[in-house]
């Protein structure tokens, strides 16, 4: 009877039950922390000026006597500016959360202060009239702005823009529509906070409305729908291939207490491929929807701008964004600057693997201090993600070091970080190569690069996820050397450092033991065996563990093959 093989297992959760209650509150609590990071990063570069805001609502700008304009979500000023230049009469208050966006608002080359007034304000907290006199304002432009409130609290919004907008007055409205292909790619990762409602990777949240909820939100709220209407286009990338459907709600509102609405509930498309607009008809296919002349679509292009996440920018176009950072880490006197996945964006990645822990910090510099551990040996690390300190460190004195892991990405990175960081002789000593634990074809291909095992095996915070603590220590016990030395202090080992989280100790010790691995030193606490005592209390002799370890919560644990 064959063999069963274990199964393959990646040792970040693939899970795709979407935000946890946890980062939902901290997203919610810290949403004007995001948005503040967001334009110190990006300053006033991000989204264009918004000039198609006179072709669509011009008519709404002009006429007789002075505007009075309300732009909420003011960001740094892509809608202000535009509509300042063309129209000379108009005064525009400004408000966003971001104390950030507000301070690129004035400093703009444009601002003034007798015709635009910018200020700090939290629309689901703050009462908008302390800022604008009650029935006051003409027009009031929310341009994807409410996609970014939780949807629970986007009452609150319409609620305090009524307190300002003139009986008479018009909201006029655009924002992400449900269908548009940067909902669908969310869908397929665990970004999905509630209906309809997703994270970015920076933080940054995004609501896709449907025309039913759109107009839902704002007739219990106090507004007539006035215009209503999908807009739909195609963004191409020619030379790679890929074409973009995006769609977007565009709407005008009413206080209910002003005008009756002509609006009728036949709803009104945007057709932007063919540069026309036209009622839905039931005779119409919604696959007719983006069939259009190509010159049509070209011309409305230079007018019609695209407001997209980064990160989605970056995975549909190949855009570069900031999404890495390099940290610098001493480990002895060695300085190594590692390529990382920046924090805004690690909450929203399964992958542990790219980013840097403590653990592997503590034995990087255990390591460079006590280069006796590894020195003449073959060395396997397991899992070590993009940073690879512990092995890059090893590779100065030991024989021969393989650095693993069973994330595609963080393998990309950590042969960047590799490349970067050591010189021959010492890069030749070292191989990148990808190990799902358990996983018998990537076994086979590390045995080949050495048949004879691994004489120190390193795991730094591979032990967090319950399922892969077994395919963890068969893994080892295959790749490990099957030499033994007289003395049982040169015995192969395999070291492991961590924090204890969702697997405790006797779980770990009873996985070791059904594959022959024996427990013989631990730290913070030594076993009281004469045999044992040495190991890796001798590896602080210089330095108090005090010195040495970031934080009491790390473990380290020394096994024995049998």
């Amino acid at each position: 009877m064959a063999e069963q093989q274990p199964s393959r297992l990646q040792i970040y959760s693939t899970s795709s039950t979407g935000v946890s209650p946890f980062w939902r509150e901290k997203y919610e609590r810290e949403a004007k922390k995001y948005w503040d990071v967001f334009y110190k990063r990006h300053q006033d570069r991000f989204f264009k000026d918004r000039h198609y805001l006179d072709k669509e609502w011009g008519h709404y700008f002009s006429g007789a006597g002075r505007k009075v304009i309300l732009e909420v979500g003011c960001g740094a000023g892509n809608t202000i500016f535009p509509l300042v230049a063309t129209y000379p009469d108009i005064f525009v208050h400004a408000c966003d959360f971001s104390p950030r966006a507000v301070d690129l608002v004035k400093t703009h080359k444009d601002f003034t202060e007798n015709r635009v007034s910018a200020f700090v304000c939290d629309l689901t907290v703050d009462d908008l009239s302390e800022h604008i006199s009650p029935s006051s304002v003409d027009i009031i432009t929310m341009i994807f702005v409410l996609s970014a409130v939780s949807p629970e609290k986007m009452p609150l919004v319409l609620q305090n823009i009524r307190k300002v907008i003139k009986p008479n007055g018009y909201v006029l409205f655009r924002d992400y529509a449900t269908g548009d292909l940067a909902q669908e790619r969310f869908s397929c990762k665990d970004q999905k906070i509630s209906e309809n409602f997703y994270v970015r990777g920076d933080g940054t949240r995004a609501f896709y409305f449907s025309d039913e909820f759109l107009t839902s939100l704002f007739k219990e709220n106090g507004f007539d729908v006035e215009e209503l209407g999908f807009c739909c286009k195609q963004v191409e990338n020619r030379s790679r291939e890929i074409v973009m459907n995006r769609r977007w709600l565009q709407a005008v509102f009413h206080s209910s207490d002003g005008l009756k609405s002509s609006y009728t509930e036949s709803a009104i498309e945007f057709d932007l491929c063919q540069g026309n607009v036209e009622p839905i008809s039931s005779s119409r296919n919604s696959d007719q929807l983006c069939r259009s002349e190509e010159n049509s679509a070209k011309e409305l292009a230079n007018d019609f701008e695209v407001d997209m996440s980064e990160g989605m920018a970056f995975e549909m176009f190949g855009i570069s964004h900031s999404s890495d950072e390099i940290i610098e880490v001493d480990a002895g006197n060695w300085n190594f600057k590692i390529k990382v996945l920046s924090k805004e964006y690690q909450h929203t990645c399964k992958s542990t693997g790219l980013m840097l822990w403590e653990s592997a910090r503590l034995m990087a510099s255990v390591l460079a201090q006590n280069p006796t551990v590894v020195a003449g040996k073959r060395v396997l690390e397991l899992g070590c993600g993009c940073g690879g300190i512990c092995s890059m460190v090893s590779a100065r004195s030991a024989d021969f070091v393989v650095a693993t892991d069973g994330d595609a990405k963080a393998l990309d990175m950590l042969a960047e970080n590799v490349a970067s960081n050591l010189q021959k002789p010492f890069l030749d000593k070292l191989i990148t190569k990808r190990l799902e634990w358990g996983n018998r074809d990537h076994i086979e291909a590390i045995k080949e690069l050495n048949d004879e095992g691994f004489e120190v095996i390193i795991g730094t915070d591979v032990t967090y996820i319950p399922e892969a603590i077994l395919p963890l220590f068969a893994t080892a016990k295959e790749l490990i050397s099957s030499n033994r030395d007289a003395r049982e202090i040169w015995k192969p080992a395999l070291i492991l450092c961590h924090v204890l989280r969702r697997v405790d100790e006797p779980s770990i010790l009873s996985a070791a033991s059904k594959f022959g691995f024996r427990l013989v030193d631990k730290w913070p606490t030594s076993i009281p065996t004469s045999s044992s005592q040495s190991i890796i209390s001798s590896w602080f002799l210089e330095k108090s563990s005090e010195e040495c370890i970031p934080t009491t919560a790390l473990n380290i644990m020394y096994f024995h093959s049998e």
